[in-house]
């Protein structure tokens, strides 16, 4: 489980065990550099019969159907999908917010637990990982490689992630979009303490260079409920100067507030038509994994 000898906080091995009985699949054709499970817009050999074209010269006469030349008196190819590997990009939120956590855990020590355990799923099934830390710039960007010391390499970048400074994650997905040449599963995991509008057009721009773009979207149970019982002083953990009030006072515009941020984040998500997941961090990041495979499993099956 793990090759150099070291044990992660992060990494649950007898979680990982569970979750490898359920395969990282991509929702959108990738272009791998060799053969795997995921659909790529190429054809060429595999189970998955994909069309009919007609013969010309030069192709393969193995794959001439007989059949359909004794019904049309015509040549016809059989095509199928062809299948290849797959480019998992993670891209994690290390700025002052996600410090944040109200009990046993914060947002940040969560959201490692979710990358550590991707990483080590692409891996064990053949696929590509690679890492994008952000706060007030791309603090560390690992390439996609596909071989278990790279993995040891990502570990060690997950396990010295420090969360401070402000967040410019925006900026940095419009330049990952033009960075990553090759079709990716672009996986952000962050508290988008960014303008829904702002986000709209980074996930626009992830899907126009053709990514499958995923997003967890980590809460902490206390920023939904704001169940505060006596006067605060509340802190701006990206660098905004501190504000002290009466929670009883600021709760219904805080809510109202709250829920139209929700509300125009859950409609970028129904335009882009991105994979999101609003995952509350008192949760089992074991469970809320489970979903995302097994969505993506049954995606897999009608595609």
């Amino acid at each position: 489980m793990f090759p150099d000898g070291n044990r992660r906080e992060f990494l649950d091995p007898s979680a990982l065990s569970r979750l490898s009985g359920l395969p990282l699949f991509a929702r959108r054709p990738m272009m791998g550099s060799v053969s795997g499970r995921h659909p790529s817009p190429h054809r060429g050999a595999s189970v998955e019969f994909a069309e009919y074209r007609k013969y010309v010269p030069g192709d393969d006469l193995r794959r001439l159907d007989w059949r359909a030349y004794g019904r049309t008196d015509r040549f016809y190819v059989k095509e199928f999908e062809a299948d290849t590997n797959l480019r998992c990009c993670l891209v994690l939120d290390t700025s002052g917010s996600m410090d944040f956590g109200s009990g046993d855990i914060t947002k940040l020590q969560y959201a490692l637990k979710i990358a550590g355990a991707l990483s080590y799923l692409a891996v064990q099934q053949g696929d590509a990982i690679g890492l994008s830390c952000v706060a007030e710039d791309m603090i560390q960007n690992i390439p996609p490689r596909r071989n278990p010391a790279h993995l040891m390499h990502v570990f060690d970048t997950l396990e010295k992630a420090v969360p401070k400074d402000g967040t410019q994650l925006t900026s940095v997905l419009h330049e990952l979009a033009e960075t990553i040449r090759q079709r990716a599963l672009i996986v952000i995991i962050s508290d988008f303490f960014v303008e829904p509008a702002e986000l709209r057009s980074c996930f626009e721009h992830l899907q126009f260079r053709k990514h499958d773009v995923t997003a967890f979207h980590l809460l902490d149970p206390q920023e939904l409920g704001f169940e505060f019982r006596r006067p605060m002083r509340f802190l701006d953990m990206e660098g905004g100067p501190a504000i002290f009030a009466e929670p009883n006072e600021i709760a219904d515009r805080y809510h109202k507030a709250l829920q139209e941020y929700l509300e125009n984040l859950k409609q970028v998500v129904l335009q882009t038509g991105i994979d999101y997941h609003r995952t509350v961090i008192d949760e089992d990041y074991e469970k809320v994994l489970t979903q995302f495979l097994a969505g993506r499993t049954r995606a897999r099956g009608v595609r």
